[in-house]
């Protein structure tokens, strides 16, 4: 997939198409992108969280996990427990 197409489909996302949220959420979670991953949680995507917080375990990034689970995510909490229980 091109820039120019990725371009189309946040332009898309942006308006409210949920199909072009989806692709882009499916494209950076096979990418390991874990900005757009956190651009669309933020967005609202709770799809987008979700792949975020499997990236992230994957990864080891307890940061972003930490960072997760400060803002409230429950799940995010459980992966960083589960990843620093000894």
């Amino acid at each position: 997939m091109t820039e120019s197409d990725l371009s189309a489909l946040r332009e898309r996302a942006a308006n409210g198409d949920a199909t072009a949220v989806d692709i882009l959420i499916e494209l950076a979670g096979e990418r390991g992108d874990m900005a757009e991953l956190r651009r669309l949680a933020e967005g609202g995507s709770s799809d987008a969280a979700d792949q975020l917080i499997e990236v992230a375990t994957e990864l080891g990034d307890l940061d972003e996990l930490r960072r997760l689970a400060d803002s409230g995510n429950i799940t995010a909490a459980e992966q960083l427990a589960e990843l620093t229980d000894d």
